[in-house]
């Protein structure tokens, strides 16, 4: 099929109330020579379902090839059309496991394509991760691989969603395969920092071989920050999830020294979960734990105490005198005035 290289159409169109049944049948056939005499004399406005799909939208799922191929050379404008949940032809193909010779040309030569986002916020890339349809998701970000990092409305990128689907069929590790470095921002002002971190994915999944994959191909990803639950570092702790503090204060020293928005250090948020194990390895690289105080002048034994945590209160009480005596001795902001 030749190179198609149209406009985008981003006006509405009026779906028609009745759509001959014997159009699906040929669709579901891959007859062309009928659908070609029974569409020859439509305009494409005329080619759309109730639904809001166009025909081609139809083609697509059904993966009738030579039928897509007729639509698209013959209604070139039905190529962008978005459907009522504003799917386009390769959100369809994503979703429904199709990676022909015929979609790859079509997105090839409509890269628009692969950017549009449907009223999810997913590009064809975050439905080709979601379902698992490897073919389509590798070639998606072998030609657009700054989408990997574009986020939908609940802010989760495919890399995100790769990381929280396990690795299904090892599409986390052609994400990551990718040369492009995560953007400080995308044209539409979303790009991965502002969402949810694929890090905080592999923590919540409490998978250090994730962090570990992660870590050796784009270990800038260690670093990012989601507003409500911090840094990784903070994201580990507040989770208890031991593995991944050891790795991530092997990988990611400095996020230990970083507060959150709620003006804690990790170590606090372990405290806080009652984490002794954790705590521990925070005082391994931490000789002087008093230096930590929260932005309520709180010491890590404060925060155990005022969460009622007896286990890190237990521990911290059980360490060398010259470690406990500052944290007994000091108050905090609101008990420095008495």
């Amino acid at each position: 099929m030749g190179t198609l290289l149209i406009k985008i159409d981003d006006e509405p169109h009026e779906p028609n109330e009745m759509m001959d049944p014997s159009l699906y049948e040929f669709i579901k056939l891959d007859s062309v020579v009928p659908f070609k005499s029974c569409v020859r004399k439509r305009s494409a406005k005329e080619l759309q379902t109730p639904a809001g799909n166009s025909l081609l939208h139809v083609a697509v799922s059904y993966g009738s090839d030579n039928i897509t191929s007729y639509l698209a050379e013959t209604f070139p404008s039905l190529i962008t059309i978005q459907n009522s949940q504003k799917d386009t032809i390769l959100h369809l193909a994503a979703r429904e496991g199709k990676a022909s010779h015929t979609i790859k040309s079509l997105a090839e030569s409509n890269p628009s394509l692969m950017r549009k986002k449907n009223t999810k916020g997913n590009t064809p890339l975050h439905d080709a991760v979601i379902k698992g349809n490897k073919e389509l998701a590798i070639f998606l970000v072998s030609k657009d691989p700054e989408v990997a990092y574009y986020n939908n409305k609940n802010g989760r990128s495919p890399l995100y969603l790769a990381v929280e689907n396990g690795n299904k069929k090892e599409i986390l590790d052609y994400l990551l395969k990718t040369e492009a470095s995560f953007p400080i921002e995308s044209e539409d002002g979303d790009a991965l920092p502002k969402g949810k971190s694929p890090v905080h994915a592999a923590i919540e999944q409490r998978n250090r071989d994730i962090l570990e994959k992660i870590e050796k191909a784009k270990p800038d990803l260690l670093c990012l920050t989601d507003k409500e639950l911090g840094n990784s570092l903070h994201y580990a702790s507040s989770s208890g999830f031991l593995e991944g503090v050891q790795f991530l204060l092997q990988k990611f020293l400095n996020g230990a020294y970083k507060r959150n928005h709620e003006g804690n250090y990790p170590i606090h948020l372990a405290c806080k979960n009652d984490s002794v194990d954790v705590v521990k390895e925070f005082l391994k690289i931490t000789p002087f734990p008093k230096e930590f105080l929260n932005e309520k002048g709180q010491n890590i034994l404060h925060v155990a105490a005022e969460n009622g945590k007896g286990n890190v209160v237990r521990y911290i009480l059980r360490q060398e005198k010259t470690l406990v005596e500052p944290l007994l001795n000091e108050m905090d902001v609101g008990n420095s005035d008495r």
